[in-house]
């Protein structure tokens, strides 16, 4: 009988080039299954498809919109493709930013801030939990299961031209704390990463400078976040971290 594997979901993974993506393949490599959950369909599929002609295991569940019903079907798939098996890890890395004076922004992009950074993000935390709850520990120390939220500097401070994306991001902490308390006490841990710099993406290469590009000291790798996602995910409950703030070494903080 094949060994079981245990399962990683990852919520916002885009072209597969940022953060979502490396975590996936990171996870892929250390013999998770790994369900992806995004827009793109397309873009979904080519991540999958790559992850598992490197020798991992994955597939692409792709959703129209982050909200309770689509995020449910999508878990409901989770578990049909993989019967049996236990969902250990799910990072949820979807995220809207509108960057404008206060005046400018739309009552569309108010709507969007708090429907994909708030309302996605608990419906996504809802459907892990419940599967986390059917589970034992993975071991003596360790947790039922892991909820990594990803977030933003935004998430404590606000700034110029930040008010809708600042006021989702602070949501979303609000969110994770509250989830944090009620059920670390159920050996469920709940963390907050806030990602502060800009991450080496394909987006960022097109419209950032070479010197940012090839200058490690400035911005942050994804691979490196993932690497982070995945200490987090191995933290026994003695010392279990809530919060964990990510940076490059010379972003000015």
């Amino acid at each position: 009988m094949a060994a079981r594997k245990p399962i990683l979901v990852v919520a916002g993974v885009g072209t597969g080039a940022g953060t979502g993506g490396s975590t996936a393949r990171l996870f892929a490599k250390q013999g998770y299954n790994v369900a992806l959950i995004a827009r793109n369909a397309k873009e979904l599929e080519a991540t999958a498809e790559a992850i598992k002609a490197s020798g991992g295991s994955a597939a692409a569940f792709p959703i129209v919109k982050y909200d309770y019903a689509d995020i449910h079907e999508a878990f409901d798939a989770i578990k049909k493709h993989w019967p049996g098996e236990e969902l250990r890890v799910a990072v949820f890395n979807a995220g809207y930013g509108v960057w404008k004076p206060f005046l400018e922004v739309t009552e569309a992009e108010w709507k969007e801030s708090v429907q994909t950074n708030i309302v996605g993000a608990a419906a996504f935390a809802r459907e892990a939990i419940l599967a986390f709850q059917q589970l034992e520990c993975v071991q003596r120390v360790g947790a039922r299961g892991n909820l990594i939220i990803t977030s933003a500097t935004a998430a404590w401070r606000g700034n110029l031209t930040t008010s809708a994306f600042a006021a989702g991001k602070h949501g979303l902490k609000g969110l994770a704390q509250s989830l944090n308390k009620e059920f670390g006490k159920q050996n469920i841990h709940v963390s907050h990463a806030i990602i502060d710099g800009g991450i080496l993406t394909n987006r960022s290469k097109g419209v950032k400078t070479e010197e940012w590009i090839n200058d490690p000291d400035v911005r942050l790798h994804p691979d490196s976040i993932a690497k982070a996602y995945l200490y987090l995910a191995e933290q026994d409950r003695s010392a279990w971290t809530f919060e964990l703030d990510l940076r490059p070494a010379h972003e000015k903080w």
